[in-house]
């Protein structure tokens, strides 16, 4: 587990630590990549052990869909931001190479994961995020009291894309253009997340610099094919324990 560097309870995890079988292994928390069910519910309780609360999983439709989580166990349909007021519930982000953000909002308690690769980006899945958790509040306050943290995802000098692809983002997100490694066009979508970020006027931005495709304890689709899931996860309402994650 990785420390997302927030104020609440909220960390990263990676690939490692859990139970399933290869090409899953091992803490692969998706449920709609072919893994055995046991083994995944064995692995979301893993992560709900580390966050010390009942973790709600989104599932990512690549859009900038909102769904509130109001109690812990209800069903979710499919969305790419979490948001949660309840004090001792926690939400996660899942991906494997998309960008999983994590959101706080010091003012209100709420926190926000949001699922954003690149379809996510070019709609407005950060905006989208950070309009939620605005929306929680009962009168217009600063954005400096929002902390955000970019979790691992592929980075630009691995994401090739064709160009007109890389052009169309650009036009809304320059930050994202890219060349990959290979001299090729590329998106560098955890880049362009955090500069959104910063023009939206969040007030603390952290950035993990882990590369999905580069770093074999993460998982990462583009590089592995058939694989699993990692995730972000936040805790609303709990601060963050000194012994609750570490980095690998």
């Amino acid at each position: 587990m990785i420390d997302a560097g927030l104020e609440v309870r909220a960390f990263f995890t990676t690939r490692h630590g859990g139970t399933s079988a290869a090409p899953y292994e091992s803490l692969n928390v998706a449920t709609h990549v072919g893994d055995d069910p046991a083994a995944v519910a064995r692995n979301r309780a893993l992560v709900e052990a580390a966050a010390g609360a009942p973790v709600t999983f989104l599932v990512a439709e690549h859009g900038i869909r909102v769904h509130t989580v109001r109690a812990a166990g209800e069903a979710v349909p499919p969305a790419d931001v979490l948001l949660t007021s309840v004090p001792g519930l926690a939400i996660a982000a899942i991906g494997a190479d998309c960008v999983p953000l994590l959101l706080h909002d010091a003012i209100t308690g709420a926190v926000a994961a949001a699922h954003v690769g690149r379809a996510g980006l070019y709609a407005g899945a950060v905006d989208a995020a950070v309009a939620a958790l605005l929306g929680m509040r009962q009168e217009k306050a600063s954005l400096e009291a929002l902390s955000a943290s970019v979790g691992p995802a592929i980075c630009g000098a691995c994401y090739e894309v064709p160009a007109a692809m890389r052009d169309e983002v650009a036009v809304r997100h320059p930050s994202a253009a890219a060349t990959t490694r290979w001299g090729t066009p590329g998106l560098d979508i955890p880049r362009a997340v955090e500069a959104r970020l910063g023009e939206l006027g969040v007030g603390r931005v952290l950035r993990h610099s882990g590369c999905t495709y580069e770093d074999a304890q993460f998982f990462s689709h583009r590089r592995d094919g058939l694989t699993g899931r990692h995730c972000g996860v936040i805790v609303c309402g709990v601060s963050l324990r000194p012994d609750a994650v570490t980095s690998p």
